[in-house]
């Protein structure tokens, strides 16, 4: 198969590299510094299993930035596009799925379009009668940040929304691809899948609310978070998995998908669902309360990034921390590896790992690493990384 996987982030590089395995693939992306690296065997992302077969695999992948006859011999093209939640519209902004779509009609109108950004409810539906195609397919990935290509290789289920040939071949294509013999495979309709979706990650982040919701109450009444945590999961139908503290929910799915599914459920009863959304503001305030209540002059935030093998920190629950202890009047300081500037966003950055822990007063960290573990008790850290500390 000729295939064109559009956009080369998580979604989009780990199916490039995946399908490349047995297809002739083509990324396209407009970061051009992105498609330099991936010619030369480099991942722009930090994904162990990307960047392995990018530099040890024999792969049929090449990439680009032009769009010029990009989608001409195509006979899948796989949007993979960031589609960010607007709040003034309570909506996805799909402008650049919309977009894609326009010039792969314009290229090569018999192209099977696969829609592998996050996407409202009911979108395909709408784009199809739009765009006057039947051509248009929504399928719902489910991939960790920073474990994208292993979870396409050991896929938990496999979702197209269509019952055509081409949705059966397409989960075809998917399913040869990977390492799993018995992966589930459900066709259902459109705007089924794009529920699918959106419910997986609200769920996803409502266990994170709960967890972190614990850990408040436990804070609060000078408990161990740890043990009553450690307690609950003993149950079999709860489980000892996704139930560490943080400072909230972030990232590139959660936060927005679990608003994009509140905006769908306008004339439709709820309370879970607003409760999961409003939970995390709720979370953020009181972990900025808890570090200002100490009345640090400086504070050092260690890292933006969610979690750790990820380099990712776009709406990193960190970052709304950040903004409520400075608009107290405190200063901030960050250190974060991968930024190369003196700061960010008019925050000191300091790239010296001792200075920085010599002038913070308290560092705050959503997950401690080896750089802290080693650092003697004189040093005080907050961080709710309950797993990880004693």
């Amino acid at each position: 198969m000729n295939i064109t996987v559009v956009g080369t982030g998580y979604v989009g590089l780990s199916l490039a590299a995946l399908l490349s395995q047995k297809n002739q693939v083509v990324a396209f992306d407009i970061n051009k510094e992105k498609i330099d690296l991936i010619n030369q065997g480099k991942s722009p992302i930090v994904d162990k299993e990307i960047s392995s077969f990018l530099a040890e695999k024999d792969l049929n992948l090449t990439a680009t930035s032009s769009v010029s006859n990009v989608y001409q011999d195509s006979d899948f093209v796989i949007i993979a596009t960031p589609t960010n939640y607007n709040p003034q519209k309570n909506y996805f902004d799909t402008s650049s799925v919309e977009s894609v779509i326009e010039d792969v009609q314009a290229q090569n109108s018999n192209a099977t379009i696969i829609i592998k950004s996050t996407i409202p409810v009911g979108f395909t539906k709408k784009v199809r009668e739009q765009y006057k195609t039947n051509n248009i397919i929504f399928s719902p990935e489910f991939l960790r940040e920073g474990k994208a290509l292993y979870d396409n290789l050991h896929p938990s289920r496999i979702i197209v929304g269509d019952t055509t040939e081409p949705a059966k071949e397409f989960a075809g294509l998917l399913s040869d691809a990977s390492l799993e013999e018995n992966t589930p495979v459900l066709f259902v309709e459109s705007t089924e899948a794009e529920s699918i979706k959106l419910f997986s990650n609200t769920y996803l982040a409502m266990r994170v609310a709960y967890f972190n919701e614990l850990d408040t109450y436990a804070e609060v009444k000078n408990l161990s978070s740890k043990n009553i945590i450690e307690g609950v999961s003993m149950d079999p139908r709860i489980g000892n998995f996704y139930n560490n503290p943080s400072f909230g929910y972030g990232g590139y799915c959660l936060p927005k998908d679990s608003k994009q599914l509140l905006a769908n459920y306008q004339g439709v009863p709820n309370d879970l669902i607003t409760a999961i959304v409003n939970s995390n503001l709720t979370r953020k305030n009181f972990i900025a309360n808890q570090i200002i209540s100490d009345r640090p002059k400086k504070v050092g935030i260690y890292k933006l990034a969610m979690k750790e093998g990820s380099d990712n920190f776009r709406e990193s629950s960190i970052q709304d921390v950040m903004e409520s202890i400075r608009e107290r009047g405190i200063d901030v300081v960050i250190y974060e590896p991968t930024i190369q500037e003196d700061s960010y966003f008019d925050y000191q950055v300091e790239h010296d790992f001792d200075k920085f822990v010599d002038e913070s007063d308290v560092i705050v960290a959503n997950r401690i690493d080896q750089n802290l573990e080693k650092l003697d008790h004189s040093y005080k850290i907050y961080t709710r990384d309950i797993f990880h500390i004693g």
